[in-house]
């Protein structure tokens, strides 16, 4: 075991658990795991414990879930781990009393090649935007959120065809390894950071990555047939981008989708209006062509592909597309 160096990691969701097991496989000394704490989720508001915690407690790892992390006592706790680094993979913004702690200095891994998509979602916004190249960073903090020195960057390519889905599960896998990277490299003093200002010109435009809120993934139908290709896409599956249909008796239902094609068509008249066989296809109308739904989930049912969808719903009572 590595044991001359004394580690702290934080992190909550699936996605920080690879970079968590790599630091254990690797025999690095993991005094302590900040995570989330335990909350209610799903229909029956069982109490829930976060990835990285169900992770910790089947390795007998020391768990803290502080409800605010600028508690006095959670620091004093931190400050008796005596750590040499901190680790934050996917966890909330940590005040300076706690990223200044360690000699070494406090490090994240970022979904996105920064100074592009700084914020919360830089995966799902670097689908949408259309993206054909993305990454991975590791930094020191500093105040500023996602703005510290640069320690290692690493690109992928997003497929034309990725959701955000399938490319955080790939970049999650490449960030445990840049993880791993980075503390052998802080180990061995064998790397050089850069200023993120050294990346930015004059000309740079710089694309944030907001935090996903429900009216953010309302589906705009005005849009061209590659923007909602990209935008769908970009949030499958969750949070899941969405639409209401409603028919001429004044139903409404809500509609996600996660999964589409396109069908270019030269024609430039457009109108937003769902068209379906009843047994194999529905399709939407739009600038550029036809984008054809492959899967999705109405309110109230699971998710589906097209085929199952239609056969337990009809759409005889002209359900089209609210496009306001």
């Amino acid at each position: 075991m590595n044991t001359d160096l004394r580690i702290v990691f934080f992190g909550t969701p699936d996605f920080a658990v690879p970079s968590l097991d790599i630091l254990i496989k690797n025999n690095f000394n993991i005094v302590g795991v900040v995570t989330a704490p335990d909350k209610p989720a799903g229909r029956g508001l069982q109490i829930t414990q976060s990835p990285v915690k169900a992770y910790a407690m089947e390795h007998e790892l020391n768990i803290m879930q502080p409800e605010k992390l600028k508690d006095e006592t959670f620091i004093n706790m931190l400050q008796a781990l005596n750590a040499d680094l901190f680790v934050v993979v996917a966890f909330r913004m940590l005040p300076n009393a706690i990223w200044n702690m360690p000699k070494l200095g406090t490090f994240n891994l970022h979904g996105s090649l920064l100074p592009q998509y700084r914020g919360a979602a830089p995966i799902n916004w670097a689908v949408i935007n259309g993206e054909k190249e993305t990454g991975i960073t590791t930094f020191f903090l500093q105040q500023e959120i996602d703005t510290g020195r640069i320690i290692f960057k690493q690109k992928t390519e997003i497929g034309e065809n990725e959701t955000a889905g399938e490319l955080h599960d790939r970049m999650m896998e490449m960030g445990a390894n840049l993880v791993l990277k980075t503390v052998q490299s802080i180990i061995t003093k064998n790397f050089n950071t850069m200023k993120q200002s050294t990346l930015i010109t004059p000309d740079t435009i710089l694309h944030a990555a907001p935090k996903l809120n429900k009216e953010v993934c309302k589906i705009n139908w005005n849009k061209s047939m590659q923007e909602l290709h990209d935008f769908i896409r970009g949030l499958s599956p969750y949070p899941g981008a969405w639409t209401n249909i409603k028919n001429k008796q004044g139903e409404q239902l809500s509609m996600k989708i996660f999964k589409t094609t396109m069908e270019p068509i030269l024609d430039s008249v457009y109108n937003p209006e769902m068209l379906t066989d009843q047994k194999t296809y529905l399709k939407v109308r739009v600038k550029g062509g036809m984008l054809h739904i492959l899967e999705l989930q109405v309110s109230g049912k699971k998710r589906m592909g097209t085929a199952e969808f239609l056969r337990g719903f009809h759409f005889k009572d002209a359900w089209k597309i609210d496009s306001k």
